[in-house]
C-alpha cells in the first residue's frame, strides 16, 4: 500500500478529558478542523456567522442546533446553520471534521 499524506483521522489522538483540534486546511473561503473529544467532553453553545458541515468519523456525539439534539454517529453529517446556537457533547469518545464556510 502506498504511503498516504497525514490527512487521516490519526492526526489527532485522543486525550483523557479533553477536547484536542487540529486544523486541517485554513483558507479565506473556509477551514476544515479535526476535532477529537474524549466522552463527555463538550463545546458549550455559541454561534458562528458561516455554515458548517459536520462530518462524524468515530464514536458518537450529540449536536444540538437551535434547541434540538441530533445524536450522529460514525458516517453522518450534519450542517450546522450560520447564527443558529449549537454545542456539541461527546457521548463516546468521538472525532468529528468540521468543515466552515466563509463564503
Amino acid at each position: 500500500m502506498e504511503d498516504r499524506p497525514e490527512a487521516s483521522v490519526d492526526i489527532v489522538a485522543y486525550e483523557d478529558g479533553a477536547v484536542v483540534s487540529r486544523v486541517v486546511i485554513k483558507k479565506d473561503t473556509g477551514n476544515v478542523t479535526l476535532f477529537a473529544f474524549d466522552a463527555g467532553q463538550q463545546l458549550s453553545e455559541h454561534t458562528t456567522p458561516y455554515d458548517a458541515l459536520v462530518q462524524v468519523v468515530d464514536g458518537e456525539g450529540e449536536i444540538t442546533i437551535a434547541g434540538t439534539p441530533h445524536r450522529l454517529r460514525a458516517g453522518d453529517m450534519i450542517v450546522m446553520p450560520a447564527h443558529q446556537p449549537h454545542a456539541v457533547v461527546a457521548v463516546s469518545r468521538l472525532k468529528m471534521l468540521l468543515t466552515m464556510i466563509r463564503s
